[in-house]
């Protein structure tokens, strides 16, 4: 079967690794079945690009990097699932690059059959989205600000607007992503490749700065200054994007003196929140298909990587489609 190796910075290639096999002793008994999936549907992630592009954030390993997919059980030791069920799964460490591999099955969920399969794959990030947003104080009627409109971004819009709040401003150095971002709930959209951010949202806010600030660009491009520039007095910046290991001159002066609380969040709950975002996209709470712009088979997965990474075509999500996919149909 067939595995990705990313064999230099910014190159990939398929490789056959072995079958992964069960082990013929049940561990259903301790709640913790294992699964062999088979990846069908799959769609990249920012995070999924450290491993990409070759950066010293985390180990490369054979299977990066993927972790947002639905697809069958083809096995199990575990008593969740039976073989031939779909599910949406969460590899460990993102290994999911593979056509199929051992999970344990609590980081598996049922999908909604009532919404197209590539829209309910959208729970996963989409969880990650609500898990972050309960840690912030009551939404409703806030102004906030969202700084980045990748694909994390226009879930975070659609999310907010969904709790209530009154301002919804998407911040991006991309005209194309901000295209988007009024049909994925945002009020106003601010271009800061051309903008002085600070300036057009006072004006947006008649003067004020926003309750709440996100960061949702994370890696080696987070805007944690940009945030705390942005935030009111004792307001409060949620720091969603994965941020690289060390900051350097982060303004924490500025952030102290402003009485700003900081929120941070990773690893959302597979037994509230992936399930919750189902919810929500199975009542059309959210309609992600503006976010969803590519699709690629998995033979072309250099292809995707490569104009995910360089942001090109008006890209945002982009979905990629493994063999598997055209023999469950």
């Amino acid at each position: 079967m067939l595995a990705s190796h990313l064999v230099a910075p910014g190159k990939i290639e398929l490789i056959e690794i072995p079958e992964p096999v069960l082990s013929p002793v049940t561990r259903a008994e301790a709640g913790h079945g294992e699964i062999i999936f088979q990846p069908e549907t799959t769609c990249l992630c920012g995070s999924d690009l450290p491993y990409f592009t070759g950066s010293d954030e985390w180990e490369i390993e054979i299977g990066h990097s993927l972790h947002e997919m639905i697809g069958t059980v083809t096995a199990t030791n575990g008593r969740r699932w039976k073989a031939g069920d779909r599910v949406l799964a969460v590899p460990v460490m993102q290994q999911g690059l593979q056509e199929r591999f051992i999970l344990d099955e609590a980081r598996t969920i049922p999908i909604a059959t009532n919404i197209p399969e590539e829209h309910a794959l959208m729970a996963q990030p989409l969880g990650t989205a609500l898990f972050a947003l309960k840690k912030l104080p009551n939404l409703l009627d806030k102004t906030i600000a969202v700084v980045g409109q990748g694909p994390m971004g226009q879930l975070m819009n659609a999310a907010l607007s969904n709790l209530g709040a009154r301002e919804i401003i998407g911040i991006d150095l991309l005209e194309s992503r901000l295209q988007i971002s009024p049909s994925m709930g945002a009020t106003a959209t601010i271009c800061n490749q051309h903008t002085d951010p600070i300036s057009a949202v006072r004006e947006i806010l008649k003067g004020e700065l926003p309750d709440i600030v996100i960061e949702a660009v994370g890696h080696a491009d987070q805007q944690l200054n940009l945030c705390i520039e942005l935030c009111r007095q004792a307001g409060s910046i949620l720091v969603f994007g994965v941020p690289p290991e060390t900051i350097d001159q982060v303004r924490l002066r500025d952030l102290v003196f402003k009485n700003i609380t900081i929120y941070s969040s990773m690893n959302p709950d597979f037994n509230r929140d992936f399930p919750l975002a189902m919810q929500w996209l199975a009542e059309n709470r959210i309609d992600v298909t503006p976010i969803i712009t590519h699709r690629f088979p998995l033979a072309d997965i250099q292809q995707a990587f490569e104009l995910f990474r360089d942001r090109r075509d008006g890209v945002i999500k982009v979905i990629v489609e493994f063999p598997a996919l055209k023999q469950s149909r």
